[in-house]
């Protein structure tokens, strides 16, 4: 996991070009998603984090955004669901 207030404009787009960052979230929320995502932009710098995949995010204890991965996002709620009586 990647802080974004602990990295440059010009580091962080190598890392986006070069498929080292995939995904951003929010450490606050502990929410991820596209890094395209129009509620990922909106967030504050200082709660933004970057993850190589996804995988990185959910061992992290982030779940799927709603907006940009709704699939993932469903398949989240129907598991929680089932895990929660």
């Amino acid at each position: 996991m990647l802080s974004h207030s602990h990295i440059s404009p010009q580091a962080l787009r190598q890392k986006i070009k070069d498929g080292s960052v995939t995904f951003g979230g929010n450490k606050k929320l502990k929410i991820y998603g596209r890094l395209h995502c129009g509620s990922g932009k909106r967030m504050k710098k200082r709660n933004r984090v970057f993850f190589k995949d996804e995988t990185e995010a959910q061992n992290l204890g982030y779940r799927p955004c709603g907006h940009c991965m709704r699939q993932a996002y469903l398949k989240w709620v129907g598991h929680k669901k089932i895990t929660s009586f």
